[in-house]
């Protein structure tokens, strides 16, 4: 593949590469140049990102939400104390009026009730809010990531995330392709395991935005009247602080349904994220501490069969294991069963007899073979 690139100064060079990732926005050259469909639309408000220094009440290094009539504005703590981003709407008769907007044409109702004090403004732009999923991640060698292959609305602070999970899916893989590890129908697994979470995750972010921005009556009274009479009460509760920690941070987002997910031990399916649990009662040590090699490993939480570790070394596979502890039952775990995980920390396949066979007939089956310079091939892949 030949790509002509143009550098910022007008000049172009060309660069040959087995493949192309296209991490360039939503305006995304890669995408419109394969011709791939970026199917949805825009929504009615101009909103505006600030960062400021200001006071206040609710400068407390919380997140807070605010919302109004027909106004949104969402505030969250940057680092340095007394900083925060604002995210918000832009008045409607200025949008009308002016080209070059700022700070003084942004809608102030929310802003004083809020009672946040801007002392700076730092830095100010507007953007149009959309809601566009392309039609396919992938064209022969060419991959689209990140917003190039979906936007969203800002809610739940999703994007980001979602951008950073596609790279991370293709990345391993490029690199066991690219390295001789892994037979190229393995990246045939990205846009199917990624494409699924985009068309979801930009379809619930665009009913909550919807009625979060709506000027329908029903939508008032649900977000003026409902939300901030059921919201607090149920917040009160462990179970849903948890699921909404659990989404917000895409640790439920599993591929149950890709070809690369085999088996089930205890409640964990191949194609989840692999659970995190402690592994000694001081809490000093976890699970997850391995899966920085990035590189395929066997986890087993109990006892190991005592063929595995032979299996293991003929496959040049690290093997983990965890002495038993009845808090792996609450992560979902199975004892003495076999897990075999994915560099991107998701469980590949799962057996539940702990049956050592098992880990080389995946591998067989899918032509991949592990390496320990995993992240080596994966700084490679990104650069």
């Amino acid at each position: 593949m030949i790509a002509r690139l143009k550098r910022a100064d007008g000049s172009e060079e060309t660069c040959e590469a087995s493949y192309i990732a296209g991490c360039d926005g939503a305006r995304s050259t890669v995408r419109e140049t394969l011709k791939i469909g970026f199917q949805g639309g825009a929504y009615q408000h101009l909103f505006y990102v600030a960062d400021v220094e200001a006071s206040g009440p609710v400068m407390d290094g919380e997140i807070h939400v605010g919302l109004d009539q027909t106004d949104f504005l969402a505030m969250f703590p940057l680092k340095a104390g007394g900083r925060a981003r604002l995210v918000g709407t832009v008045r409607e008769e200025a949008e009308r009026e002016h080209e070059n907007l700022s700070w003084d044409d942004v809608s102030q109702r929310v802003v004083e009730w809020m009672r946040i004090k801007v002392e700076r403004v730092n830095w100010f732009s507007t953007y149009r809010v959309h809601h566009r999923v392309a039609d396919h991640f992938r064209k022969g060698r060419a991959f689209i990531l990140g917003d190039a292959a979906h936007i969203h609305s800002p809610v739940g602070g999703q994007g980001m995330n979602t951008g950073i999970g596609d790279a991370v899916n293709l990345a391993w893989k490029l690199a066991a392709v690219l390295h001789g590890r892994a037979n190229a129908s393995l990246l045939d697994s990205y846009e199917p395991e990624r494409i699924a979470f985009a068309r979801r995750l930009v379809a619930t972010t665009d009913r909550a935005f919807t009625g979060v921005t709506s000027r329908s009556a029903i939508a008032r009274l649900v977000r003026l009247h409902l939300v901030p009479l059921v919201l607090p009460p149920l917040f009160n509760f462990a179970a849903v602080r948890r699921f909404m920690f659990r989404t917000v941070s895409q640790t439920t987002v599993n591929y149950r349904d890709s070809s690369l997910s085999e088996g089930r031990a205890g409640e964990v399916h191949g194609g989840d994220r692999l659970p995190w649990v402690e592994i000694d009662a001081n809490g000093a040590a976890d699970n997850f501490a391995p899966l920085t090699s990035i590189d395929w490993q066997v986890h087993v939480y109990g006892d190991a069969a005592p063929d595995l570790q032979t299996a293991c070394d003929a496959r040049k596979l690290p093997l983990h294991i965890f002495p038993w502890r009845h808090e792996m039952v609450r992560a979902g775990l199975h004892r003495n069963a076999i897990y075999l995980v994915r560099p991107d920390g998701y469980v590949a396949m799962a057996n539940a007899e702990g049956i050592a066979a098992a880990v080389g007939s995946y591998l067989d089956a899918h032509q991949i073979t592990p390496t320990a310079d995993a992240r080596i091939g994966m700084a490679a892949a990104l650069s």
